[in-house]
């Protein structure tokens, strides 16, 4: 691209346009994963709808591979591009909320904390994950499981309307009325589809929870882990509880004289009445051995969910990998403590069970592309650390844990939780939903603009044989 390519791109843009050779490049560049380093030939942070249409069209004629960055929390680094034109959304965090309909429209922009906050001055919340910097449009683009996911769903579940730039520049609504497939396909499909700039999202009453990590050593583990997969699946749905293997961070909230220590710890929030959530706490006390630390108190719920948010900074290094899983069974625990009393010290590496249950289990598999339903956990396996050095160390130990676990489970995995691992994973996640999906993408996107993601191929045949 030549100045004066890029010079005419300035004029039809409102937002800041960003060269390699800008000041602000190396910062704007920067991705979530510190592992991963890429460089775009040019970054366009777009300050509304208009803007990211005028940069699909640019991306297009100038015949340049596109990435499209959100919140930019994407652990395998598809936020951005190398060579490429990055299509920067961070900059649109607008946000309304209709407290008597509890219905939030939210741009893409978005982090999960910027949602927490906007709604919870109105007593609401949307269902989404457990960290708060969590980019909101890549989060139920891909499912948006986490403590609400039992009461009120996934967040795509509450997804209600989309507004979506396509490959050609044009601008639709997608909901249950219009461009139904389409709709269908974004919940849960990815950024397979078109860029999502304004999400319309269903709230629901939370407010004050009673919410915390309990902390066991890890000689515990076996004992909580068959007490958990009997217990949680049985628990009023009020009661959001993932169970963790890790070491203990070593910073604030956690008691120093416990840092580093292997655990096996519960991350727990109620969101009904307190004396309700105590009462079933107290039974969950009782039932498993004294634990190292309980946390376990009455807070805001955005509280809650930055609670961590420290402990996790941009630019450490990632590596992650998951499975969705049916049974958990004492094989399967084995297999578990074996790897995780191999947790490389010093590491913030961990694996985390997390329910899909409850609500989630009210909609079909085949309501909308997310396409697990009959899950009863979502699995991650996540090699963290913050030294460059180590980066491969964490990597191997995630990459060995996965591996002996994979046998005991279907194929099937969280695409948020997944790194850049290929078709025939994608196709494995989506099971009998692909192929639907493909034709859709065929019908949006049949050249695969949007192609730096967990990409679905284009299935052109249906278009073909409607044209004939």
């Amino acid at each position: 691209m030549d100045t004066a390519t890029v010079d005419n791109f300035r004029e039809a843009f409102r937002g800041s346009i960003i060269l390699p050779e800008d000041a602000a490049y190396d910062d704007v560049r920067a991705l979530y994963n510190g592992m991963i380093d890429k460089r775009p030939r040019l970054i366009a942070q777009c300050t509304d709808t208009a803007d990211v249409a005028t940069a699909v069209r640019f991306g297009r004629e100038q015949e340049q591979l596109i990435a499209v960055r959100g919140g930019g929390h994407n652990g395998p680094g598809l936020g951005s591009c190398d060579d490429g034109l990055l299509i920067d959304l961070s900059r649109m965090t607008g946000i309304h909320v209709e407290p008597d309909s509890a219905i939030v429209r939210a741009q893409p922009g978005c982090t999960q904390g910027d949602l927490d906050h906007a709604t919870h001055a109105y007593g609401l919340a949307v269902p989404a994950g457990i960290v708060s910097t969590t980019g909101m449009a890549g989060l139920t683009l891909g499912g948006g499981h986490g403590y609400l996911s039992r009461l009120h769903g996934l967040t795509v579940d509450n997804l209600l309307e989309a507004e979506v730039v396509l490959a050609d520049g044009r601008i639709v609504i997608a909901n249950i009325n219009r461009h139904e497939d389409l709709f269908w396909a974004l919940r849960g499909g990815g950024g397979n589809f078109g860029i999502v700039t304004s999400f319309l999202l269903q709230a629901h009453p939370v407010d004050t929870v009673f919410a915390g990590p309990i902390l066991w050593d890890l000689a515990h583990a076996r004992q909580i882990m068959a007490w958990y997969r009997d217990f949680l699946p049985e628990a009023p749905r009020q009661l959001g509880m993932f169970l963790g293997l890790k070491r203990v961070p070593s910073m604030a909230p956690f008691p120093e004289a416990l840092w580093d220590r292997l655990v096996c710890a519960l991350l727990c929030c109620h969101t009904g009445p307190e004396d309700e959530a105590m009462a079933i706490m107290q039974s969950v006390r009782e039932a498993l051995p004294e634990p190292l630390m309980d946390g376990m108190t009455s807070m805001p719920f955005p509280a809650w969910q930055s609670a961590f948010d420290a402990i996790l900074p941009k630019g450490l290094q990632w590596y992650w990998k998951g499975d969705f899983v049916h049974e958990l069974s004492d094989s399967a625990i084995e297999v578990h403590l074996e790897h995780a009393a191999r947790i490389p010290s010093g590491s913030l590496s961990l694996m985390h069970l997390y329910p899909i249950d409850g609500a989630v289990h009210d909609t079909h598999s085949d309501a909308m592309a997310w396409p697990c339903r009959e899950a009863t956990w979502s699995m991650v396996i996540a090699g963290i650390d913050r030294d460059p050095a180590r980066a491969e160390t964490v990597s191997r130990w995630a990459r060995d844990y996965w591996e002996a676990l994979h046998p005991f489970h279907d194929g099937g995995g969280y695409i948020n939780f997944m790194m850049d691992e290929g078709s025939e994973r994608i196709q494995a996640i989506y099971g009998a939903n692909y192929p639907r999906l493909a034709r859709i993408k065929g019908r949006y996107d049949p050249d695969n603009t949007f192609r730096v993601n967990q990409n679905i191929l284009p299935d052109t045949t249906s278009q073909q044989k409607a044209h004939r």
